[in-house]
Protein backbone atom coordinates (compact mmCIF):
# COMPACT_ATOMS: atom_id res chain seq x y z
CA UNK A 1 0.00 0.00 0.00
CA UNK A 2 2.99 2.01 0.75
CA UNK A 3 4.08 2.83 -3.18
CA UNK A 4 -0.04 3.80 -4.21
CA UNK A 5 0.03 6.39 -1.07
CA UNK A 6 -1.29 9.76 -2.18
CA UNK A 7 1.03 12.68 -1.00
CA UNK A 8 -0.66 16.04 -0.77
CA UNK A 9 1.59 19.34 -1.57
CA UNK A 10 0.93 21.84 1.07
CA UNK A 11 1.39 25.03 -0.34
CA UNK A 12 2.49 27.56 2.16
CA UNK A 13 -0.10 31.22 2.64
CA UNK A 14 3.09 33.48 1.37
CA UNK A 15 2.78 31.85 -2.17
CA UNK A 16 -0.77 32.14 -2.28
CA UNK A 17 0.04 35.48 -1.42
CA UNK A 18 2.26 36.26 -3.67
CA UNK A 19 0.18 34.46 -6.82
CA UNK A 20 -2.66 37.06 -5.97
CA UNK A 21 -0.67 40.35 -5.77
CA UNK A 22 0.97 39.30 -9.00
CA UNK A 23 -1.93 38.72 -10.64
CA UNK A 24 -3.69 42.07 -9.22
CA UNK A 25 -0.76 43.90 -10.76
CA UNK A 26 -1.31 42.17 -14.01
CA UNK A 27 -4.60 43.29 -14.14
CA UNK A 28 -3.56 46.55 -13.45
CA UNK A 29 -1.32 45.93 -15.84
CA UNK A 30 -4.20 45.17 -18.29
CA UNK A 31 -5.86 48.58 -17.53
CA UNK A 32 -3.14 50.43 -18.30
CA UNK A 33 -2.29 48.84 -21.23
CA UNK A 34 -5.61 49.40 -22.56
CA UNK A 35 -5.63 53.00 -22.86
CA UNK A 36 -1.83 53.57 -24.31
CA UNK A 37 -2.02 53.29 -28.01
CA UNK A 38 0.34 50.63 -29.39
CA UNK A 39 -1.21 50.52 -32.71
CA UNK A 40 -2.25 46.46 -33.81
CA UNK A 41 0.23 45.34 -31.16
CA UNK A 42 -3.00 46.26 -27.73
CA UNK A 43 -4.18 42.98 -28.44
CA UNK A 44 -0.97 40.91 -28.58
CA UNK A 45 0.08 43.01 -25.01
CA UNK A 46 -3.42 42.41 -23.80
CA UNK A 47 -3.53 38.24 -24.78
CA UNK A 48 0.14 38.11 -23.28
CA UNK A 49 -1.04 39.26 -19.83
CA UNK A 50 -3.62 37.24 -19.89
CA UNK A 51 -2.26 34.05 -20.51
CA UNK A 52 0.48 34.84 -18.01
CA UNK A 53 -2.41 35.18 -15.74
CA UNK A 54 -4.39 32.00 -16.60
CA UNK A 55 -1.20 30.27 -16.48
CA UNK A 56 -0.02 31.58 -12.92
CA UNK A 57 -4.06 30.44 -11.93
CA UNK A 58 -3.91 26.71 -13.01
CA UNK A 59 -0.80 26.11 -11.68
CA UNK A 60 -1.09 27.47 -8.45
CA UNK A 61 -4.79 27.61 -7.52
CA UNK A 62 -5.87 24.90 -9.05
CA UNK A 63 -2.07 22.94 -8.07
CA UNK A 64 -1.26 21.91 -11.71
CA UNK A 65 2.21 22.42 -10.94
CA UNK A 66 2.23 19.49 -7.81
CA UNK A 67 0.09 17.33 -10.14
CA UNK A 68 1.36 13.61 -11.57
CA UNK A 69 2.75 13.85 -15.10
CA UNK A 70 -0.36 12.37 -16.44
CA UNK A 71 -2.54 15.47 -15.53
CA UNK A 72 0.09 17.78 -17.02
CA UNK A 73 -0.34 15.23 -19.80
CA UNK A 74 -4.14 15.99 -19.93
CA UNK A 75 -3.62 19.70 -19.76
CA UNK A 76 -0.79 19.83 -22.38
CA UNK A 77 -3.41 18.03 -24.85
CA UNK A 78 -6.01 20.72 -23.77
CA UNK A 79 -4.18 23.54 -24.51
CA UNK A 80 -2.76 21.47 -28.62
CA UNK A 81 -6.44 21.21 -28.97
CA UNK A 82 -6.88 24.69 -28.37
CA UNK A 83 -4.22 25.91 -30.59
CA UNK A 84 -5.37 23.73 -32.80
CA UNK A 85 -8.94 25.02 -33.36
CA UNK A 86 -7.93 28.25 -33.01
CA UNK A 87 -5.19 27.76 -35.83
CA UNK A 88 -7.86 26.13 -38.27
CA UNK A 89 -10.81 28.95 -37.32
CA UNK A 90 -8.17 31.76 -38.68
CA UNK A 91 -7.10 30.14 -41.67
CA UNK A 92 -10.78 29.40 -42.52
CA UNK A 93 -11.51 33.20 -41.93
CA UNK A 94 -8.20 34.92 -43.34
CA UNK A 95 -9.59 33.32 -46.74
CA UNK A 96 -13.06 33.65 -46.40
CA UNK A 97 -15.00 35.45 -49.45
CA UNK A 98 -18.42 37.01 -48.85
CA UNK A 99 -21.99 35.75 -50.92
CA UNK A 100 -21.12 38.86 -53.60
CA UNK A 101 -17.27 37.19 -54.02
CA UNK A 102 -15.83 40.56 -52.60
CA UNK A 103 -12.47 39.12 -49.65
CA UNK A 104 -12.90 40.13 -46.17
CA UNK A 105 -10.59 42.99 -44.75
CA UNK A 106 -8.29 41.14 -43.20
CA UNK A 107 -7.86 38.59 -46.01
CA UNK A 108 -6.91 41.82 -48.11
CA UNK A 109 -4.27 42.74 -45.69
CA UNK A 110 -2.96 39.89 -45.22
CA UNK A 111 -1.93 39.10 -49.09
CA UNK A 112 -0.94 42.87 -49.83
CA UNK A 113 2.96 43.30 -50.08
CA UNK A 114 4.68 45.45 -46.96
CA UNK A 115 5.25 48.09 -49.15
CA UNK A 116 1.72 47.77 -50.65
CA UNK A 117 -0.02 48.94 -46.98
CA UNK A 118 -1.23 52.41 -45.93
Amino acid sequence: MSDQEHHEHIVPPTTYLVIILTLLVLTGTTVWAAFVNLGRFNIVVALAIATLKATLVVLFFMHAKYSPKRTKLIILAGIFWLALLLGMTLSDYITRVDYRGVRFPISQVSQQLPAQRT
